[in-house]
């Protein structure tokens, strides 16, 4: 089976956002690419997307503009900017903690997205980035769900993103978490169970993530295609006076949701946690209780190099414990 190959966009990044893809259909009611764009986007005004046309601003794979009499099935993709909305800045920033000519990496902080998504375009940190190193090819290796802090890798350019990517397919890079979550009642420091099985506990189950669902599905009928080994590194109270419990995560697979679906299904859900194990209504985000969740080291052998290369983040948790007992160094 050939392998799928990205398209390249045949406009540059502009201002830190890359252009936006539209598959258009081969057929259907509309005489040109012009009015399929006006029927699905019939929230916006039609005189000005037909102008949008007019003015050369929709293209397709070629990099030439294409027309509002340009007829339906003449290209599979256009290509175009996004009129990018006002947001409201995150008041938290990432802090970088290496570049090289192939790799960044950063410490993301809770509240910013990795990548432009839904109300966060410039607001996300691989815009953010793209601006700030003056780099338009930054592209992220993973990701981190926006209510995540921790480190995060990007490639720096194309001709090596594929052998870092490779890493993380092939499992090849270790990773630490941490997390913060409500002590559970009847808590026994000498003896710690999580679930009800002695810590430390390889948790497993089979997650999936479906298209349109906040939440990703567990199903218990199929074989497990998601692991975390999940230690207790501490328990007391934290300094806003909660008992707590402060766990170090492994995680073997990296599945959306994954340590939140796992933690939740231990009976330790993360604090500041709104979708598992039950999800809350959208509201405002809480800057004063982020999801207490980290991703803390990232290790692996360089492909390029076979150099070692081991990245701890500067962050702590704000609700870890600052009194209470503490385990064997995690």
């Amino acid at each position: 089976m050939m392998a799928h190959m990205p398209m390249t966009p045949p406009l540059p990044v502009r201002d830190g956002v890359g252009p936006t893809r539209l598959r258009v259909p081969a057929s259907g009611p509309w005489a040109t690419i012009a009015d399929y764009m006006v029927a699905s986007f019939d929230h916006l005004d039609a005189d000005v997307l037909y102008r949008r046309f007019d003015d050369g601003e929709i293209v397709g794979a070629d990099g030439r503009p294409i027309r509002r009499e340009t007829p339906l099935g003449t290209h599979q993709f256009v290509w175009y900017y996004r009129n990018l909305p006002t947001e409201t800045p995150v008041p938290f920033h990432e802090d970088i903690l290496h570049v090289d000519d192939d790799l960044v990496v950063i410490d993301k902080p809770h509240f910013l997205p990795t990548t432009p998504g839904g109300r966060y375009l410039r607001e996300s940190a691989l815009v953010r980035l793209r601006t700030r190193l003056d780099n338009p090819d930054l592209t992220p290796i993973h990701r981190l769900d926006r209510p995540t802090a921790g480190l995060v890798l990007f490639s720096a350019r194309p001709e090596t993103r594929g052998a870092y990517q490779s890493l993380f397919e092939k499992r090849l890079v270790t990773k630490v978490y941490e997390a913060v979550s409500a002590q559970p009642p009847n808590w026994d420091s000498d003896r710690p169970t999580l679930g009800g099985r002695a810590a430390p506990v390889l948790y497993r189950n089979h997650i999936e993530a479906r298209r349109g669902e906040l939440r990703v599905v567990v199903d218990d009928r199929r074989e497990p295609n998601a692991e975390t080994l999940v230690d207790v590194q501490a328990s007391g109270v934290s300094a806003s006076g909660r008992p707590v419990l402060h766990t170090i995560l492994r995680p073997h697979t990296g599945r959306m949701h994954q340590l939140r679906v796992h933690l939740a299904a231990l009976g330790i859900g993360i604090l500041g946690d709104r979708w598992y194990p039950e999800l809350f209504p959208e509201a405002p985000d809480d800057h004063s209780l982020p999801l207490q969740l980290l991703a803390r080291e990232l290790e692996f052998a360089d492909p390029l190099t076979g150099t070692p290369r081991r990245f701890v983040t500067r962050r702590t948790l704000s609700e870890a414990p600052v009194s209470g007992v503490r385990r064997r160094s995690q």
